[in-house]
């Protein structure tokens, strides 16, 4: 299609087209590893690090045709076409309507190319990946190589624009949480604190983010993910607060606990125990260290305090690049058991030890840190210890 009139192409990308070419070419090379000769690619966040598409209309079908010869070719609904061409630097767009059948249309697409012949992967882990869809396209292709894990080691460790992004993001959490920890009083409410918080994270820069925050009072403070209702705050009661602010798609996300008058003393004792397990967890990172190590470190701190029961998941996820329903990069990376992976200078991850009694608080404290040559650097400059009012 020809380029829009007055939408310039690329005008709104996150990067250069210089950085979007690195990482086509670092991708065909795991391609060609992997034996795959051309890539169906259909979750949001790899689409935009390959090109810098961003839309929250990914809920319709679009895809990235990448082959490892060859100009790419991206599949797109009509409405999305100017936001591609904005966002991207891509010649080649292959447009379909409202009324056509993407799956007939994705393998036309294919068949024009004439790279039905060729061995076709896609990633058949991804979120955005309907089994409707997948089966159509088995029915359609044959037999489909799976392309997952191609693309997410390539975004696990991140280029000094990637981290700034981050870094920038982590400042409007700091803004955000700070705003809603100064909204907390009796009397107010959970809806309050959460307007607080977004409406701060957004006045200093923040877009649109992967998840909602997760914030509670009470007696639901004790729920895990549970998140705001109308509740109105009362005196003696727990406050937990999590949220994650973005700049250009890259996010950072932060948890801190708040108390209303005095904590019981098991509060204050599983609080002092996620200080010093989130310091463990960051004291054991470093380059050629495993995955696993700030996971053993933090769990290690939990299981000697006596609170087993009660820590039963990962000590972190790696972040970077979302689209709801998640602010993380879970599927990248995780700091648990079984995972050998070694940590690299510019990984970046988001470390949320929390300690719950089911049905009555939780409390925890975050940070989302950037791998170093040395051990990490954290991005948020708020305090750690537990917010008493």
């Amino acid at each position: 299609m020809p380029q829009p009139i007055n939408v310039i192409q690329g005008s709104e990308s996150a990067f250069p087209a210089s950085e979007y070419a690195a990482r086509i070419q670092r991708t065909r090379q795991r391609l060609n590893e992997a034996g795959i000769e051309v890539m169906i690619v259909t979750g949001p966040e790899n689409i935009f690090w390959l090109t810098g598409q961003q839309t929250p209309g990914y809920y319709t079908f679009q895809a990235l045709l990448l082959p490892v010869e060859g100009e790419p070719v991206f599949v797109i609904r009509q409405l999305e076409y100017f936001n591609f061409i904005a966002n991207t630097f891509i010649a080649d767009a292959a447009v379909y309507q409202d009324g056509d059948n993407p799956i007939d249309f994705l393998f036309n697409q294919l068949q024009q190319h004439h790279w039905l012949a060729k061995r076709i992967g896609i990633d058949k882990r991804g979120w955005f990946l309907p089994i409707a869809v997948y089966e159509a396209l088995q029915q359609r292709l044959g037999q489909v190589a799976d392309a997952a894990g191609i693309i997410e080691p390539l975004r696990a460790v991140k280029s000094a624009a990637e981290l700034e992004k981050i870094a920038i993001a982590a400042r409007y959490v700091d803004a955000g949480m700070n705003a809603g920890i100064a909204a907390i009083r009796a009397g107010s409410n959970e809806n309050a604190l959460v307007a607080a918080m977004m409406g701060a994270a957004i006045a200093a820069g923040s877009e649109y983010v992967g998840m909602e925050p997760l914030v509670s009072s009470g007696p639901r403070s004790g729920i895990p993910h549970g998140t705001w209702r109308r509740r109105t705050l009362g005196a003696d009661e727990p406050v937990f607060l999590e949220m994650a602010a973005a700049h250009d798609r890259y996010h950072a996300a932060l948890m801190r606990s708040a108390w209303l008058g005095r904590p019981p003393a098991i509060a204050l004792e599983m609080e002092n125990v996620c200080q010093e397990a989130l310091q463990a967890a960051l004291d054991a990172i470093r380059p050629g260290a495993t995955c696993e190590a700030p996971h053993l470190a933090c769990q290690n701190v939990i299981d000697r305090a006596g609170f087993t029961e009660h820590f039963k998941k990962r000590t972190g996820y790696s972040i970077g690049v979302a689209f709801a329903p998640d602010w993380g990069e879970g599927a990248v990376l995780s700091l648990y058991h079984g995972v050998t992976t070694e940590l690299q200078p510019g990984m970046t991850f988001h470390i949320p030890p929390a300690l719950r009694i089911y049905g009555e608080f939780t409390v925890g404290v975050s940070e989302t840190v950037v791998v170093t040559e040395r051990g990490y650097r954290a991005l948020g400059t708020l305090a750690r210890p537990l917010t008493l009012l």
